[in-house]
């Protein structure tokens, strides 16, 4: 057998078990992966947050008091009334 059909073969193969293993978890849990921090309760629930966010909230530590800073990855922006 030639090297580039067993590579193909094997690619085929690879794509075909994470394909399957995807279905099974749609299947057996009803709703897909929660990969996503916004919409994961329990890395929420443990206090991980997107990258975005922590970094601007980093930064808002350093602003003055009277700046604001919206949050642009999430319902809940500390400047709600900021007029920008």
């Amino acid at each position: 057998m030639p090297t580039y059909l067993i590579l193909v073969l094997a690619t085929v193969a690879a794509a075909a078990l994470f394909v399957l293993g995807m279905s099974l978890t749609l299947i057996i849990k009803g709703h897909h992966i929660r990969s996503e921090v916004a919409d994961n309760p329990h890395m929420r629930r443990l206090g991980i947050k997107c990258a975005v966010r922590e970094s601007l909230e980093e930064e808002k530590q350093f602003r003055p008091a009277d700046d604001c800073l919206p949050f642009p990855c999430g319902p809940s922006s500390d400047c709600s009334s900021c007029e920008r």
